[in-house]
């Protein structure tokens, strides 16, 4: 129902839900798109082991994948409803759903749910992955209101505008996957409330084309990821590095300046 002052507080109140979950974000390159998601529950008896799939990244076809943003049990239902709409019309038609046909049947769904009392909205935001051959890599976004869009570029969940600012001024047009994972990794290293990135704190799925022309889904491998971290790790303590020496510089000039001031008078 709407409020006096015309305001759907049951759907704000999901999108603040959505921006207080975990790290979510999506990267579009030339050759393939990245997804990478924060992990927060680290726990040693924990069995998170690849085979059982993840909580945040999930395959919806050969040529779709999601990552969620909110509560996973809104988003277990949103999925299994992709995947039958996605396989039903393989069958029915013979070849794959257009990716944003397929988003704008689920925001249909998450639309009718604000629009009736008794119902509540689904609070996960949704990050679509997807390539078909005309229209090549595709990434969109949908929120709890039903609302999509399409974009290069962008992040949901907690701290999402620091995200969002570093991605408008690093991503480019000619940015390729290797790239691209470099740069999701340094935004994860700034947002996640971690002094250093390692590889028990994320996870990171590619789509891209395989040898035969198909598109491919796979997740980052743990040794990658292991890998990857150390060398994000060299390169910002060597920023670090760089940054006191010129903090140290310019220290040392202002002195000069004083000096040479004080001599004067």
């Amino acid at each position: 129902m709407f409020s006096p002052e015309g305001r759907l507080y049951q759907v704000e109140y999901a999108i603040e839900a959505v921006g207080q979950a975990g790290t979510s974000l999506g990267i579009r390159t030339k050759n393939g798109v990245i997804l990478a998601t924060e992990k927060r529950s680290i726990h040693k008896l924990l069995d998170d082991h690849a085979a059982l799939g993840s909580d945040k990244l999930y395959k919806i076809s050969d040529e779709c994948v999601v990552a969620v943003a909110g509560f996973f049990a809104d988003a277990n239902v949103l999925i299994q409803q992709l995947r039958v709409t996605a396989e039903r019309y393989r069958f029915q038609y013979g070849s794959p759903m257009p990716l944003e046909q397929l988003v704008i049947q689920i925001c249909d769904i998450k639309h009718r749910v604000t629009q009736f009392g008794g119902n509540r909205p689904y609070g996960v935001s949704l990050l679509f992955a997807g390539y078909d051959k005309r229209n090549g890599f595709q990434l969109y976004l949908s929120d709890p209101a039903g609302n999509y869009s399409g974009w290069k570029a962008t992040c949901i969940g907690n701290n999402s505008a620091t995200a969002n600012s570093i991605l408008k001024s690093d991503w480019s047009e000619e940015m390729d996957l290797d790239k691209g994972i470099g740069l999701a990794l340094k935004i994860l290293n700034k947002t996640l409330d971690v002094q250093k990135l390692s590889e028990d704190r994320f996870e990171l799925a590619m789509l891209k084309i395989d040898d035969n022309g198909n598109s491919s889904f796979s997740f980052l491998s743990e040794a990658e990821k292991k890998s990857r971290c150390a060398i994000l790790a060299e390169e910002v303590e060597k920023q670090k590095k760089e940054a006191a020496a010129k903090l140290k510089e310019q220290q040392r000039k202002e002195k000069e300046r004083e000096a040479q001031s004080s001599s004067k008078k």
